[in-house]
């Protein structure tokens, strides 16, 4: 089992997703973030009581950020030399094979992303056990 060089503990500052001014309210409103641009908007004043917006405080500490839980980050891989280029770095990169690859090739990603060390976080996929 693979290990990562250091684990360092993740820390969300907010984990809710920021909603849309009344999408709870119409249909025909999407819940994905819109920045409101109303001319009386209550929210785009940041009125009291209003729901907040997606600022610049909300950010990840740029250490922790795109880390796995594991604490790993993660790289997508296609071919061969992709897995082959991240020898030294088998303690700080997992690797995922990209969805475009083929089932005969991945097999042999997996295989040589072993040798090295390297962690393979959808190893499982596409893959098919032998019957006897």
């Amino acid at each position: 089992m693979v290990t990562p060089a250091r684990k360092l503990n993740i820390v969300k500052k907010r984990t809710k997703p920021f909603v849309r001014v009344q999408s709870d309210r119409f249909k025909r409103v999407g819940a994905s973030w819109r920045r409101p641009v109303g001319i009386d908007s209550r929210t785009r004043r940041r009125f009291k009581g209003t729901c907040p917006h997606p600022k610049i405080g909300y950010g990840s500490n740029k250490k922790t950020r795109f880390l796995l839980p594991d604490g790993f980050r993660k790289i997508t891989v296609h071919n061969k030399k992709d897995v082959e280029g991240l020898v030294m770095l088998n303690r700080t990169y997992a690797v995922e094979i990209g969805h475009s690859v083929g089932a005969k090739k991945r097999v042999v990603l997996v295989e040589r992303a072993r040798q090295l060390g390297l962690k393979v976080i959808n190893a499982d996929a596409r893959v098919r056990s032998v019957e006897n």
